[in-house]
């Protein structure tokens, strides 16, 4: 998938080292449910993924954030298609501190809504946050999405009891707002 300034494809072996240091970055870290320990787990991880397919429900389909100017790794976002909720899908986004606050997060968002409600048809998308990380949650935001939960001290998180908000965006409410742009 391409954006006007990001590519979103497979992670590469030759990404462990910067995945690494993005994801175990204290900043990135406080609110992802997965830190690789080592630049090994980390090419594990994108090992594993080699074989993800988003025909196959049930798992994490993770997909590099690249620049389209020069291929470099800046984030990653995983889609999820939860086996037992047909229709829906879930999502979450890392970038490296480096490039945020710098649109490239709607960007890549944008696009997985694109194929999400597009290719592959599902009617239904939803992120949960921390609602301390209060950038992801005026990004969500102002992609659209409205949040439809708060759940209280609801997830153990790096040793600490954390709320989860959920967003959520329908199809409909896609189109018509890109019928609107």
């Amino acid at each position: 998938m391409n954006t006007l300034r990001l590519r979103l494809d497979a992670l590469r072996p030759t990404d462990a080292e910067m995945l690494f240091d993005y994801r175990s970055d204290p900043v990135v870290a406080r609110f992802q449910g997965w830190r690789p320990a080592s630049v090994a787990e980390a090419a594990n991880f994108i090992g594993r993924q080699a074989g993800a397919s988003l025909d196959k429900p049930g798992g994490w389909f993770q997909r590099a954030i690249r620049l389209r100017e020069d291929g470099a790794l800046i984030g990653d976002v995983g889609i999820h298609l939860p086996a037992e909720a047909e229709g829906s899908v879930e999502f979450g986004i890392s970038l490296a501190p480096a490039h945020q606050g710098r649109g490239y997060a709607c960007e890549a968002v944008g696009a997985v809504f694109e194929l999400v409600f597009g290719e592959l048809g599902r009617h239904r998308i939803h992120a949960s946050v921390d609602p301390r990380n209060l950038a992801s949650m005026a990004m969500l935001r102002a992609l659209g999405m409205r949040q439809e939960a708060h759940h209280r001290e609801s997830l153990w998180l790096h040793g600490e009891w954390v709320d989860d908000v959920v967003f959520a965006l329908l199809a409909s409410e896609w189109r018509a707002a890109s019928a609107a742009r």
